[in-house]
Parts: structure tokens; sequence; C-alpha cells
């Protein structure tokens, strides 16, 4: 089995790396196929993700591909939430089989609806840069605020679930920011998902929801995995990768919601 959780290290980290996307939405039903309970997954998977993904910070900020203006106010909304979020989860007095019942309807929810962002994000690119006159026109302090909001809404789902940073958040800069190249959108989601998902994960492990072994394993396969696809974001075409990330969501997504 560490041999198997350090290969899906190696691979998600490199997906992570490339795309931005698929961190949460890949490790964390990897986690539940090999039995991993659903609160251990997600909070296994959050740290995970902080480590790892400040890894590609370093790479992306290399090559001048993060917006730190833009991965503040999103952290401005998110990390507040977050913290907002574990806190409820602190003082939650059900038991612990309905809890993995919520965590685990909860996934499949965020998958489907990432699914769509994936197979979407075109068609939102496009209709983002078709009204870019009217999006630039916007002050700069509605925006700000909007930033603000996207990033609270992420906090919370990010939070239960692990997943949505990468796919959703990418999806909603497109549509907030349509001129920015893709490749420092990327950049700037990765920069914001560390203190995210690092809040989240800190949280899930005063909760006890952490499997340390396990973490260590797929950290091992990631963090290489990560610095490599980092270097290639941008090279390897969506369409060749967006199709299969939205198949496998969708069916894992529909098997965790019904």
């Amino acid at each position: 089995m560490e041999l198997a959780y350090i290969t899906a290290g190696l691979a998600v980290g490199f997906v992570v790396g490339m795309t931005g996307v698929g961190g949460g939405s890949l490790m964390t039903p990897i986690l539940l196929f090999f039995g991993v309970s659903p609160a251990t997954a997600v909070g296994t998977d959050l740290l995970y993700a902080a480590i790892t993904k400040a890894g590609g910070v370093v790479v992306h900020q290399r090559a001048r591909n993060i917006d730190w203006k833009i991965t503040g106010w999103l952290a401005a909304g998110s990390v507040p939430a977050a913290a907002a979020t574990v806190l409820l989860l602190h003082n939650w007095h059900g038991d612990i089989d309905t809890l993995n019942r919520i965590i685990k309807h909860g996934l499949g929810i965020a998958l489907l609806l990432t699914a769509v962002a994936i197979i979407c994000k075109q068609k939102l690119l496009k209709l983002a840069q078709t009204h870019a006159s009217d999006w630039l026109a916007m002050p700069d302090e509605r925006r700000n605020v909007y930033t603000v909001v996207v990033g609270l809404l992420l906090g919370v789902i990010v939070t239960l679930t692990s997943i949505g940073a990468g796919a959703l958040g990418t999806v909603a800069l497109f549509m907030l920011y349509p001129l920015l190249p893709t490749s420092r959108l990327v950049g700037t989601e990765i920069a914001h998902a560390v203190p995210l998902t690092l809040v989240a994960g800190l949280g899930h492990a005063g909760l006890g929801n952490i499997d340390w072994h396990l973490l260590g394993s797929l950290l091992i396969g990631s963090l290489p995995a990560i610095y490599f696809g980092s270097k290639l974001a941008g090279r390897v075409p969506d369409r060749v990768l967006r199709p299969l990330l939205a198949v496998m969501l969708v069916v894992t997504g529909t098997k965790l919601v019904f």
C-alpha cells in the first residue's frame, strides 16, 4: 500500500503542477478508494495540498506567474472562512458516522461542480473575453469585493471537502480577470491554495483527521512531481487532460452522492 500511496502522490502532484487543477479532485477520491474514511481523507489531503503546492509556488514565482494582489484578496475571504468552518466542525456534537456521511455527500457535489467547471472552462473564458470591456470597466473596489466573496465560498467548500481550490477557483478568476494569461491564473490560484489548505488542514489535524504515515508516503511521490509538472505548465494542451479529468470526476461524484 505504501508504494501505491507514493505512486498516487506522484501522479496527482504532476497534474497539479501542470494545471493547478486536480489536487483534491483526484487525491481525495483515490484515498476513499483505498478505504480511508472521508474525514481522514479530507484532512490528510488538505495538508498534502498545502505542502505540495508550496513547492509549486516557488517554481511559478520564478517564472513570474503569480499575481500576489489577487492572491491576497482571495485569501482575505478564504482563510477566515476556513477557520470559521473548522470551528464549526470542532463544535460538532453529532456522531462520526453522520459527519462522514455529510462529508461524503459534500465531496460528491464538489466533484460534480468541479467537473462542470472543467468542461465549461473554455466557454466561460470566451464569454469573459467577449465581455472583457465590461469587466475591465468595473471599478477596482467592486472587483476586489467579488474576489473576496469568491475566496469566502472557496474557503467553506475546500475545508469541508478538500476539493475546489483549483478548478472552481481558476474558473472564477477567469471570469473576474479575463485578460490575465492562463499560466498566471494557474500560478495565482496555486499560491492562494497554500494558506487556505494549510489553515484548513491544521484545523482537521486538531480534530484528529490526519493520517501522518499516509501523508508522508504521498509527499515522497508528489514533491518532485509537482516541481516538474510546474515546469510544463501551459505546455500540455487542456483538450488532452480536461475530458479525462471531467469523466473521472463525474463518475466518482455520482457514486458518492447516490
